[in-house]
């Protein structure tokens, strides 16, 4: 410890820490050794167990890069990684088109606000194999109260099977997935919405500022970083899609709707493969990070637009 010429207040030295500095690594110890030990040990053994061949029976040998060598001809997960990608780019797409309305709406100074809110954003706590679960149950053509309905009203002689086409069964998915995060979006974008001082609005009103004009040059700009986190929160929770299409269309039809994760499944727990399916998580964390840092980059701030 040394004195200050000024004061004589003991200063720390540079290889001391105050009793604040352990308190805080006191603090963030826990979430620490969550990380630890829910990511970073099981990252390292993926990378690990993707260099060799690992049954789920029987000895491991080491093969180097060969499973990656290996993923870079494999057409299924080509064709699963496009398909990932196009659910990706439409469900993101649907879930913002209702949820911006949503925080549009509960945003507004009215009494019911708070209950709409809890509404909208009730289904986000159910899990997705539960979701997944209760809307196979709805689409069953023969007991499942869509069906029931729409034959009691006399629409329909025989319930549809839309689970037996491509498009059909995609439209179900990104419903359902719509209807059970849509909820958590809004709220996401309604603390962008609510972080937007009124003065400022009022400000353009005076000036002449027509709704669109103050939604495009005030609203969204001042959003951006509530924008990019739903964005990327949405993105990244597309491209690890694997419980609505392992339950609802469990592949099918004719395996078109086998997502990325679900293929990794099938290499890991159906070929009983677990060094290809490592090789195929850390490929796919490779594509999740890029694409998210594409993301940042191209929605970060500019200085000329702070």
């Amino acid at each position: 410890m040394v004195d200050t010429p000024t004061t004589g207040i003991k200063q720390p030295t540079s290889g001391e820490l105050e009793p604040k500095g352990w308190l805080g690594l006191a603090f963030i110890l826990p979430g620490f050794l969550f990380i630890l030990v829910l990511f970073l040990v099981p990252l390292a053994m993926t990378i690990w167990m993707s260099f060799y061949n690992w049954p789920l029976l029987g000895r491991k040998k080491f093969i180097g890069l060969a499973n990656y060598g290996e993923l870079l001809g494999d057409t299924q997960l080509w064709h699963s990684l496009g398909f990932t990608m196009l659910y990706t780019l439409l469900v993101t797409a649907a879930i913002f088109v209702v949820a911006f309305p949503l925080a549009l709406l509960v945003d507004r100074p009215l009494r019911s606000a708070g209950f709409f809110r809890t509404i909208f954003f009730m289904p986000v706590v159910i899990g997705f194999g539960a979701a997944s679960t209760l809307w196979m149950w709805l689409l069953n053509p023969d007991s499942g109260v869509f069906a029931q309905v729409l034959r009691g009203i006399g629409l329909i002689d025989s319930a549809p099977r839309p689970l037996e086409s491509f498009w059909p069964a995609m439209a179900v998915v990104v419903l359902m997935v719509v209807w059970k995060t849509a909820g958590f979006t809004m709220v996401i974008l309604l603390t962008g919405l609510q972080g937007i001082s009124n003065d400022v609005i009022e400000a353009a009103k005076i000036d002449g500022a027509s709704v669109f004009s103050r939604f495009r040059r005030i609203t969204l700009p001042l959003m951006r970083n509530s924008l990019v986190l739903a964005l990327v929160l949405n993105v990244t929770s597309s491209m690890l899609a694997f419980d609505q299409f392992f339950i609802i269309t469990q592949g099918g039809p004719e395996n078109s709707t086998i997502s990325a994760v679900f293929s990794i499944y099938l290499a890991s727990f159906s070929s009983y493969r677990l060094g290809y399916g490592s090789a195929l998580s850390f490929a796919l964390l490779i594509v999740l990070v890029a694409i998210s840092a594409i993301q940042f980059v191209l929605l970060r701030e500019r200085p000329e637009e702070g």
